[in-house]
């Protein structure tokens, strides 16, 4: 391993526990693009999350960034200001070795370069809308999506286009499929991103509402008579259950097109098979929680344990060569 790449997974490790139970058991044919395309996003996206930017243009930054990392320019923003204010310290380092990132890929094949800067540019294509929808200056209170179209064109921005560079990331360096297949798991690796898309804003409602933003849309909260402010109190859980409800099932049918992909992978692909079940296995006890907790409790935040995390990865690893017991874990 380069004195780059020991960054860059540094980088990664600090960025997203999460995520990085999934990268590091991915086979080493596909870890490297993957991981390379999640820090680039993750540094676009911590551009674009960075509300408090203290006077800093975020639209332009952004646009800059995404410049550099497609290779249109040679120039990279200066991030210092902004790193300065990360609540994080590792988004803060993130931003500060930027470079890295983009130098990696500049190193990477032509394929792979074509189809980690295709995704980037659709992942930031979202975070741009992001702040032109939430950074309007003369609204007051808490901004919302107006339909669910908005919603699940997000998830795909930002999220669903990522099964689509996990698919073809793959089959390009790890196993074969007919045109036919490639077809039907490009379609079920979207709804794979977003079904986990979909998880995170339902689970993040009160930590969004905190800076402002509400990713359900208004023209739904109308229908049950809510507004976003409402949502700031607990109490309103039980008018916005039948809602959420309603939210978790439309998740719940993406996250089985999820288990759909994974039993469409080689099964003998056992490294991939398993980063694909770690995060399906975990989605569902998260959408699991929502039912039963009170998500518009921000003193209680949805969440699963670190304990149940590597009790979930232990039963995968054990699982990955049996059929039987790989399938069960995913029911």
């Amino acid at each position: 391993m380069t004195e780059l790449d020991s960054f860059n997974d540094k980088l990664l490790e600090g960025t997203s526990r999460s995520f990085y139970l999934t990268l590091k058991r991915l086979p080493k044919s596909v870890k490297g693009q993957i991981g390379l395309l999640y820090l680039l996003a993750r540094i676009s996206d911590t551009i674009a999350d960075s509300g408090d930017s203290g006077g800093e243009d975020l639209q332009q930054l952004l646009e800059d960034y995404n410049n550099r990392a497609q290779g249109h320019s040679d120039s990279m923003p200066d991030f210092s200001n902004l790193s300065d204010i990360q609540n994080n310290p590792a988004e803060g380092l993130l931003l500060r070795g930027a470079n890295g990132p983009i130098e990696l890929l500049e190193t990477s094949s032509l394929v792979d370069q074509e189809l980690i800067r295709k995704c980037l540019n659709t992942i930031v294509s979202g975070q741009r809308m992001d702040l032109e929808r939430f950074s309007d200056k003369k609204s007051e209170g808490i901004q919302s999506l107006k339909r669910y179209e908005e919603m699940d064109d997000y998830a795909y921005r930002v999220a669903g286009s990522v099964g689509e560079f996990w698919t073809e990331i793959c089959l390009e360096h790890a196993f074969d499929v007919s045109p036919e297949m490639k077809e039907d798991m490009m379609s079920s690796g979207v709804r794979f991103g977003k079904a986990l898309q979909l998880i995170n804003i339902l689970r993040d409602i009160p930590e969004d509402l905190g800076i402002g933003r509400c990713y359900i849309p208004i023209d739904d909260l109308e229908k049950i008579g809510l507004s976003p402010e409402d949502l700031l109190s607990s109490e309103s859980i039980n008018i916005f259950r039948p809602l959420l409800d309603e939210y978790i099932g439309r998740a719940e049918e993406h996250l089985d097109e999820a288990v759909r992909y994974i039993g469409l992978l080689p099964h003998n692909q056992y490294r991939l098979r398993g980063a694909c079940m770690i995060p399906v296995i975990i989605g569902k006890r998260t959408l699991d929680l929502l039912r039963k907790q009170n998500v518009l409790d921000g003193k209680n935040r949805v969440k699963i344990t670190r304990k149940e995390i590597n009790e979930i990865v232990r039963k995968v690893i054990l699982s990955l060569p049996f059929r039987k017991m790989s399938n069960s874990l995913l029911e």
